[in-house]
């Protein structure tokens, strides 16, 4: 099966998640321009079949802002690497998402029933993480010749067109991103997806 042929099946699992957690978000503190976990979450993993879509995205951005994401995605991964902390590349300075209609699950997940700051995290409903946890493997079993790891190392991987045409096409080789997937924390996603 073409990978392209699996990207519905990201909004079917978007959409069954938003439903079941739907009465407990009524009450989130999160609002637009709040960014405080895109800012101080950690880390936003996305699977493989999530960053098609993030890609074909950016595909409409102006070449200037294609050009300056490339260089920021470039010092974001530097960063992460040291282990320091650094914002979503995608966050602009009005504290908006650039791709927010494409965002991937590890973003819609997140809420908080109170304002966060930096002393006071995110308190989230039980409920809500057990349903974004099988969400979660519903959406590495949908993309299980794919793989799941930070946003800026998926998207790092997928821009090499060697590992792109092999993924696209359906097949599984893990064997070609062992060294960098082992040292960047990549997950494979049949191994995941299942338990």
């Amino acid at each position: 099966m073409n990978i392209k042929d699996k990207i519905p099946g990201l909004d079917t699992i978007y959409t069954a998640f938003a439903e079941i957690t739907r009465e407990f978000k009524q009450d989130a503190a999160c609002e637009k321009g709040c960014s405080f976990c895109c800012k101080e979450a950690g880390t936003i993993d996305i699977t493989t079949l999530e960053g098609l879509t993030i890609r074909q995205a950016m595909k409409g951005f102006s070449r200037s802002r294609q050009a300056s994401l490339a260089k920021v995605f470039q010092q974001e991964i530097k960063k992460r690497e040291k282990k320091v902390m650094a914002s979503c590349p995608f966050l602009m300075k009005n504290n908006g998402c650039m791709i927010y209609e494409f965002r991937p699950f590890s973003c819609r997940r997140i809420y908080s029933t109170h304002v966060c700051t930096r002393k006071d995290s995110p308190i989230v409903n039980r409920q809500v993480m057990d349903a974004a946890d099988q969400s979660i493997r519903a959406l590495q079993q949908l993309d299980n010749t794919g793989y799941s790891g930070h946003l800026s190392y998926i998207l790092y991987m997928l821009s090499i067109p060697a590992f792109r045409d092999v993924y696209t096409t359906g097949a599984f080789k893990p064997e070609e991103i062992m060294v960098f997937g082992r040292s960047h924390r990549i997950v494979i996603n049949q191994m995941m997806g299942s338990s």
